[in-house]
């Protein structure tokens, strides 16, 4: 089989040799490659030989599909697909999988980061600092006590629920199911109009489909306390980015900490968040730190090898 990596995984190379040669020792041909391709053309020479593919978060549409005529594995480093065609995948008998759960602690923890960022002002107080400033206009607001809502109660949205209620915050959620283990810890399940309302910091926790693209409409963000904070670590399309930025300029919402946006990074300097107040922007880095990377390629590399033996892990088609 030849085994394919068409973008890199983050992780050290005596790590990646280490995968590599274990699959050369059992007669497969492994390439990699240490950057993205450039372009579409380009992604489809890499993988036109491939029996196997493994991607993290770039674009996989259906011509990349299509031009690997050996195709018959998909092995996403990532937990959401949306970035993958998985139609055209469907179409050609291919299997997919995802390495769902390596970056649930990485993403919690950034969405908290945000959340302390915003509320004690972290960047303009290292801003006023460095220009011998004091704290005046400066004061935050505390955690302790404050009403979290959290959009999604899969593995990272109870996760971040532990730890609100670990800081002492009481927590609203909205999800599919309700989840008795979570009501027995005191968390409400509510609509999600009133979730928005009555959220002191409201946090997205919820995989982009067409269910959820431009979930948070701008009549949800207007529902939102001119206090309230919002906090985006999911997908970007989730959210009417435009309104929120006009709601932030207006003075109607507090403030966001965003990690996504419609496009992977770099966003443009025209992007609408880029200009609003209160904000704090990420380049879609919540789900990376050097052991989510790590936690990433075990279950890749695990999953290529429950391929290779006959049983498809963590399948999504």
């Amino acid at each position: 089989m030849h085994i394919v990596l068409a973008e890199p995984l983050g992780i050290r190379p005596e790590l990646l040799e280490q995968y590599a040669g274990e699959l050369r020792a059992l007669g497969h041909e492994f390439t990699s490659y240490g950057s993205r391709p450039e372009d579409l053309p380009a992604l489809c020479r890499r993988v036109e030989d491939a029996d196997a593919v493994i991607l993290a978060n770039m674009p996989f549409p259906g011509e990349a599909v299509q031009a690997g005529k050996r195709l018959r594995y998909v092995d996403i480093a990532f937990t959401g697909v949306d970035h993958v065609d998985i139609d055209a995948c469907k179409a050609q008998g291919i299997a997919v999988s995802n390495a769902s759960g390596y970056s649930d602690t990485a993403v919690a923890e950034l969405a908290f980061g945000l959340m302390l960022g915003l509320s004690r002002r972290i960047l303009p107080c290292d801003r006023a600092a460095r220009a011998r400033g004091t704290k005046d206009g400066l004061i935050g607001t505390e955690l302790f006590e404050k009403t979290l809502g959290v959009v999604g109660t899969g593995k990272i949205g109870t996760a971040i629920i532990r730890i609100a209620l670990a800081f002492g915050m009481k927590v609203l959620a909205c999800s599919r199911t309700v989840k008795p283990e979570l009501e027995a810890m005191g968390v409400r399940f509510l609509p999600l109009e009133q979730l928005m309302a009555e959220s002191d910091i409201v946090t997205l926790h919820v995989p982009q489909n067409p269910e959820t693209t431009g979930l948070i409409s701008r009549e949800l963000l207007e529902r939102m306390k001119p206090t309230a904070l919002l906090i985006n670590t999911a997908r970007g399309p989730i959210v009417d980015n435009a309104a929120l930025a006009e709601l932030l300029k207006a003075g109607r919402i507090a403030g966001a900490g965003i990690d996504v946006f419609e496009t992977e990074p770099p966003i443009p300097q025209n992007h609408p968040l880029v200009s609003a107040p209160n904000t704090i922007l990420t380049p879609h880095v919540a789900f990376a730190t050097q052991e989510a990377l790590e936690r990433r390629a075990a279950i890749v590399f695990r999953n290529l090898k429950g391929w290779l033996e006959g049983t498809v892990l963590n399948q999504v088609c």
